[in-house]
Protein backbone atom coordinates (compact mmCIF):
# COMPACT_ATOMS: atom_id res chain seq x y z
CA UNK A 1 0.00 0.00 0.00
CA UNK A 2 1.41 3.43 -0.87
CA UNK A 3 2.05 6.22 1.58
CA UNK A 4 -0.88 8.24 0.27
CA UNK A 5 -3.76 9.00 2.60
CA UNK A 6 -6.63 6.58 2.27
CA UNK A 7 -9.83 8.52 1.61
CA UNK A 8 -13.14 7.27 2.90
CA UNK A 9 -16.18 8.84 1.25
CA UNK A 10 -19.21 9.77 3.34
CA UNK A 11 -22.30 10.70 1.33
CA UNK A 12 -23.82 13.61 3.25
CA UNK A 13 -26.36 16.24 2.33
CA UNK A 14 -25.32 19.86 2.67
CA UNK A 15 -25.84 21.23 6.15
CA UNK A 16 -23.96 22.13 9.31
CA UNK A 17 -24.96 18.93 11.10
CA UNK A 18 -23.42 16.67 8.48
CA UNK A 19 -20.31 18.81 8.10
CA UNK A 20 -19.86 18.65 11.87
CA UNK A 21 -20.01 14.86 11.73
CA UNK A 22 -17.46 14.80 8.93
CA UNK A 23 -15.16 17.10 10.90
CA UNK A 24 -15.63 15.02 14.05
CA UNK A 25 -14.58 11.80 12.35
CA UNK A 26 -11.44 13.44 11.01
CA UNK A 27 -10.73 14.90 14.44
CA UNK A 28 -11.03 11.40 15.90
CA UNK A 29 -8.46 10.13 13.38
CA UNK A 30 -6.18 13.06 14.24
CA UNK A 31 -6.51 12.20 17.94
CA UNK A 32 -5.50 8.61 17.19
CA UNK A 33 -2.55 9.74 15.07
CA UNK A 34 -1.27 12.07 17.79
CA UNK A 35 -1.45 9.31 20.40
CA UNK A 36 -0.06 6.32 18.54
CA UNK A 37 2.88 6.33 20.96
CA UNK A 38 0.55 6.37 23.97
CA UNK A 39 -2.25 4.19 25.31
CA UNK A 40 -5.34 5.17 23.33
CA UNK A 41 -8.59 5.47 25.27
CA UNK A 42 -11.44 4.45 22.95
CA UNK A 43 -13.90 6.34 25.12
CA UNK A 44 -11.92 9.53 24.46
CA UNK A 45 -11.83 8.81 20.72
CA UNK A 46 -15.62 8.45 20.79
CA UNK A 47 -15.92 11.69 22.74
CA UNK A 48 -13.90 13.50 20.08
CA UNK A 49 -16.14 11.96 17.39
CA UNK A 50 -19.26 13.06 19.27
CA UNK A 51 -20.83 9.62 19.62
CA UNK A 52 -20.79 6.59 21.90
CA UNK A 53 -17.90 4.16 21.92
CA UNK A 54 -20.16 1.35 20.73
CA UNK A 55 -21.51 3.35 17.79
CA UNK A 56 -18.04 4.60 16.80
CA UNK A 57 -16.71 1.05 16.56
CA UNK A 58 -19.69 -0.20 14.52
CA UNK A 59 -19.65 2.80 12.17
CA UNK A 60 -15.89 2.74 11.69
CA UNK A 61 -15.80 -0.95 10.86
CA UNK A 62 -18.79 -0.77 8.50
CA UNK A 63 -17.40 2.20 6.56
CA UNK A 64 -13.71 1.31 6.41
CA UNK A 65 -13.86 -2.53 6.53
CA UNK A 66 -11.36 -2.44 9.38
CA UNK A 67 -11.84 -2.16 13.14
CA UNK A 68 -10.42 0.75 15.12
CA UNK A 69 -8.10 -1.60 17.02
CA UNK A 70 -6.80 -3.07 13.75
CA UNK A 71 -6.38 0.41 12.26
CA UNK A 72 -4.32 1.47 15.27
CA UNK A 73 -2.25 -1.73 15.13
CA UNK A 74 -1.46 -1.21 11.45
CA UNK A 75 -0.54 2.42 11.93
CA UNK A 76 1.72 1.68 14.91
CA UNK A 77 3.54 -1.10 13.09
CA UNK A 78 3.87 1.10 10.00
CA UNK A 79 5.56 3.81 12.09
CA UNK A 80 7.63 1.20 13.89
CA UNK A 81 9.01 0.05 10.53
CA UNK A 82 9.96 3.65 9.71
CA UNK A 83 11.73 3.95 13.07
CA UNK A 84 13.66 0.74 12.46
CA UNK A 85 14.87 2.01 9.09
CA UNK A 86 15.53 5.61 10.06
CA UNK A 87 16.74 5.60 13.67
CA UNK A 88 19.29 3.96 15.93
CA UNK A 89 16.70 3.08 18.59
CA UNK A 90 16.84 -0.48 19.85
CA UNK A 91 14.08 -2.93 19.01
CA UNK A 92 12.99 -2.88 22.65
CA UNK A 93 12.83 0.94 22.69
CA UNK A 94 10.63 0.92 19.57
CA UNK A 95 8.49 -1.88 21.00
CA UNK A 96 7.83 0.09 24.21
CA UNK A 97 7.18 3.26 22.21
CA UNK A 98 4.25 1.61 20.42
CA UNK A 99 2.69 -0.15 23.39
CA UNK A 100 4.37 -3.57 23.35
CA UNK A 101 5.61 -4.79 26.72
CA UNK A 102 8.48 -6.88 25.39
CA UNK A 103 10.61 -7.25 22.28
CA UNK A 104 9.20 -10.78 21.81
CA UNK A 105 5.58 -9.53 21.71
CA UNK A 106 6.60 -6.75 19.33
CA UNK A 107 8.49 -9.19 17.09
CA UNK A 108 5.46 -11.48 16.81
CA UNK A 109 3.14 -8.59 15.91
CA UNK A 110 5.66 -7.05 13.52
CA UNK A 111 6.25 -10.32 11.69
CA UNK A 112 2.50 -10.99 11.44
CA UNK A 113 2.07 -7.72 9.54
CA UNK A 114 5.31 -7.26 7.64
CA UNK A 115 6.22 -10.96 7.23
CA UNK A 116 9.77 -10.26 8.43
CA UNK A 117 11.30 -9.75 11.88
CA UNK A 118 12.23 -6.27 13.14
CA UNK A 119 15.94 -7.08 12.88
CA UNK A 120 15.47 -8.27 9.29
CA UNK A 121 13.56 -5.07 8.49
CA UNK A 122 16.73 -3.06 9.11
CA UNK A 123 18.55 -4.80 6.28
CA UNK A 124 18.87 -3.27 2.83
CA UNK A 125 16.17 -4.00 0.26
CA UNK A 126 13.66 -5.70 2.58
CA UNK A 127 10.00 -5.39 1.52
CA UNK A 128 7.75 -3.81 4.18
CA UNK A 129 4.10 -2.73 4.35
CA UNK A 130 2.86 0.82 4.90
CA UNK A 131 -0.68 1.72 6.00
CA UNK A 132 -1.40 5.43 5.64
CA UNK A 133 -3.74 7.53 7.81
CA UNK A 134 -7.41 7.47 6.88
CA UNK A 135 -9.21 10.71 6.12
CA UNK A 136 -12.99 11.08 5.71
CA UNK A 137 -14.05 13.25 2.77
CA UNK A 138 -17.33 14.76 1.62
CA UNK A 139 -18.84 13.67 -1.68
CA UNK A 140 -22.15 15.10 -2.86
CA UNK A 141 -23.51 13.09 -5.79
CA UNK A 142 -26.30 10.78 -6.77
CA UNK A 143 -26.10 7.17 -5.70
CA UNK A 144 -28.22 4.09 -6.24
CA UNK A 145 -31.47 3.85 -4.31
CA UNK A 146 -31.70 1.93 -1.04
CA UNK A 147 -34.98 0.15 -0.38
CA UNK A 148 -36.02 0.30 3.27
CA UNK A 149 -38.99 0.47 5.60
CA UNK A 150 -39.49 1.74 9.16
CA UNK A 151 -41.16 -0.75 11.48
CA UNK A 152 -41.94 -0.83 15.20
CA UNK A 153 -41.63 -4.17 16.97
CA UNK A 154 -42.29 -5.40 20.47
CA UNK A 155 -39.46 -7.02 22.41
CA UNK A 156 -38.01 -10.04 20.61
CA UNK A 157 -36.17 -13.09 21.90
CA UNK A 158 -33.24 -14.42 19.91
CA UNK A 159 -32.23 -18.02 20.61
CA UNK A 160 -29.12 -19.52 19.09
CA UNK A 161 -25.40 -20.14 19.30
CA UNK A 162 -22.88 -17.38 19.90
CA UNK A 163 -19.14 -17.11 19.44
CA UNK A 164 -16.71 -14.32 20.27
CA UNK A 165 -14.61 -12.92 17.42
CA UNK A 166 -11.61 -10.65 17.67
CA UNK A 167 -11.58 -7.56 15.46
CA UNK A 168 -7.77 -7.53 15.45
CA UNK A 169 -6.34 -8.61 12.08
CA UNK A 170 -9.90 -8.48 10.65
CA UNK A 171 -10.06 -12.23 11.14
CA UNK A 172 -13.82 -12.08 11.66
CA UNK A 173 -14.29 -11.42 7.93
CA UNK A 174 -13.16 -15.00 7.29
CA UNK A 175 -14.13 -16.64 10.55
CA UNK A 176 -17.83 -15.67 10.57
CA UNK A 177 -18.50 -17.22 7.12
CA UNK A 178 -16.56 -20.25 8.38
CA UNK A 179 -18.87 -20.41 11.42
CA UNK A 180 -21.86 -20.59 9.06
CA UNK A 181 -20.20 -23.19 6.82
CA UNK A 182 -19.33 -25.43 9.75
CA UNK A 183 -22.63 -25.01 11.59
CA UNK A 184 -24.06 -28.54 12.13
CA UNK A 185 -26.98 -29.29 9.83
CA UNK A 186 -29.03 -30.89 12.60
CA UNK A 187 -28.55 -27.85 14.82
CA UNK A 188 -29.63 -25.57 11.97
CA UNK A 189 -32.79 -27.62 11.49
CA UNK A 190 -33.47 -27.37 15.22
CA UNK A 191 -33.12 -23.59 15.05
CA UNK A 192 -35.47 -23.31 12.08
CA UNK A 193 -38.07 -25.36 13.95
CA UNK A 194 -38.00 -22.73 16.72
CA UNK A 195 -38.27 -19.71 14.40
CA UNK A 196 -41.53 -17.75 14.27
CA UNK A 197 -40.93 -16.97 10.58
CA UNK A 198 -38.68 -19.77 9.37
CA UNK A 199 -35.86 -17.28 8.90
CA UNK A 200 -32.43 -17.56 10.46
CA UNK A 201 -30.67 -14.44 11.75
CA UNK A 202 -27.09 -13.37 12.20
CA UNK A 203 -26.62 -10.93 15.08
CA UNK A 204 -23.74 -8.79 16.29
CA UNK A 205 -24.08 -8.79 20.05
CA UNK A 206 -21.96 -7.27 22.80
CA UNK A 207 -18.64 -5.65 21.86
CA UNK A 208 -15.78 -6.09 24.36
CA UNK A 209 -12.04 -6.90 24.57
CA UNK A 210 -11.37 -5.80 20.97
CA UNK A 211 -14.06 -8.12 19.67
CA UNK A 212 -17.74 -8.99 19.74
CA UNK A 213 -20.20 -11.85 20.15
CA UNK A 214 -21.68 -13.07 16.89
CA UNK A 215 -24.88 -15.11 17.00
CA UNK A 216 -26.47 -17.57 14.60
CA UNK A 217 -30.04 -17.85 15.78
CA UNK A 218 -33.73 -17.28 15.27
CA UNK A 219 -36.44 -15.00 16.59
CA UNK A 220 -38.73 -17.20 18.65
CA UNK A 221 -41.32 -17.38 21.40
CA UNK A 222 -40.40 -20.98 22.26
CA UNK A 223 -38.22 -22.13 25.18
CA UNK A 224 -34.45 -22.00 24.73
CA UNK A 225 -32.81 -25.43 24.44
CA UNK A 226 -30.20 -26.14 27.11
CA UNK A 227 -27.34 -26.22 24.59
CA UNK A 228 -28.18 -22.75 23.25
CA UNK A 229 -28.18 -19.14 24.50
CA UNK A 230 -30.86 -16.48 24.41
CA UNK A 231 -31.05 -12.69 24.37
CA UNK A 232 -34.06 -10.39 24.59
CA UNK A 233 -33.95 -7.36 22.33
CA UNK A 234 -36.11 -4.58 23.77
CA UNK A 235 -39.06 -3.08 21.92
CA UNK A 236 -37.52 -0.96 19.16
CA UNK A 237 -38.08 0.96 15.98
CA UNK A 238 -36.22 -0.63 13.09
CA UNK A 239 -34.98 0.55 9.71
CA UNK A 240 -35.18 -2.61 7.60
CA UNK A 241 -33.10 -2.64 4.41
CA UNK A 242 -33.81 -4.93 1.51
CA UNK A 243 -30.82 -6.82 0.15
CA UNK A 244 -31.16 -8.57 -3.20
CA UNK A 245 -28.22 -10.57 -4.44
CA UNK A 246 -25.77 -13.23 -3.30
CA UNK A 247 -24.38 -12.95 0.20
CA UNK A 248 -21.48 -15.26 -0.54
CA UNK A 249 -18.64 -14.97 -1.32
CA UNK A 250 -17.17 -11.71 0.00
CA UNK A 251 -17.33 -8.95 -1.11
CA UNK A 252 -21.07 -9.07 -1.73
CA UNK A 253 -24.28 -7.08 -1.88
CA UNK A 254 -24.91 -7.24 1.86
CA UNK A 255 -21.43 -5.94 2.65
CA UNK A 256 -22.06 -3.01 0.32
CA UNK A 257 -25.40 -2.18 1.99
CA UNK A 258 -23.80 -2.25 5.46
CA UNK A 259 -21.29 0.37 4.38
CA UNK A 260 -23.96 2.55 2.78
CA UNK A 261 -26.18 2.42 5.88
CA UNK A 262 -23.51 4.02 8.06
CA UNK A 263 -21.92 6.32 5.49
CA UNK A 264 -25.01 7.37 3.55
CA UNK A 265 -28.39 6.57 5.11
CA UNK A 266 -27.97 7.26 8.83
CA UNK A 267 -26.27 10.68 8.40
CA UNK A 268 -29.18 11.82 6.22
CA UNK A 269 -32.15 10.12 7.86
CA UNK A 270 -32.87 12.14 10.99
CA UNK A 271 -32.37 8.97 13.03
CA UNK A 272 -29.63 7.71 15.31
CA UNK A 273 -28.58 4.15 15.99
CA UNK A 274 -30.43 2.90 19.09
CA UNK A 275 -27.40 0.84 20.15
CA UNK A 276 -29.08 -2.49 20.55
CA UNK A 277 -27.99 -5.51 18.47
CA UNK A 278 -28.45 -5.40 14.71
CA UNK A 279 -29.82 -8.29 12.73
CA UNK A 280 -29.23 -9.89 9.38
CA UNK A 281 -32.30 -11.91 8.37
CA UNK A 282 -31.77 -14.78 5.93
CA UNK A 283 -34.61 -16.36 4.01
CA UNK A 284 -34.67 -19.92 2.72
CA UNK A 285 -33.15 -20.38 -0.71
CA UNK A 286 -29.84 -20.29 -2.52
CA UNK A 287 -27.77 -17.60 -0.81
CA UNK A 288 -25.47 -17.40 -3.85
CA UNK A 289 -28.30 -16.69 -6.31
CA UNK A 290 -28.56 -13.28 -7.98
CA UNK A 291 -32.17 -12.88 -6.77
CA UNK A 292 -31.61 -14.11 -3.19
CA UNK A 293 -33.44 -11.90 -0.69
CA UNK A 294 -32.20 -10.98 2.77
CA UNK A 295 -32.58 -8.02 5.13
CA UNK A 296 -30.52 -5.87 7.46
CA UNK A 297 -32.32 -4.60 10.58
CA UNK A 298 -30.92 -1.45 12.20
CA UNK A 299 -32.42 -0.25 15.52
CA UNK A 300 -33.08 3.49 15.37
CA UNK A 301 -34.34 6.42 17.44
CA UNK A 302 -35.33 9.91 16.34
CA UNK A 303 -32.57 12.49 16.61
CA UNK A 304 -33.33 15.24 19.15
Amino acid sequence: MSGRIKKVVLYFNKGDGYMNLLDSMNEAIQYIEKNLGEKIDYAEVAKVAGCSQWYLQRMFMSITDVSISEYIRRRRLTLAAFDLKNSDQSILEIALKYGYQSSDAFTRAFKALHLVTPSKARENGVLLKSYAPITFILSIKGVAAMNYKIQENEAMRVVGVKKWFSTIDNGQLKEIPKMWDEFPKEKMEKLKSLSVSGEVVGMCGDMYNDGFDYWIGVITDKPCPEVMCEMTIPASTWAIFEVIGPIRPLPNTMQDIWGRIFSEWLPNSGYEHAEVPELECYSNGDCMAEDYKSEIWIPIIKMP
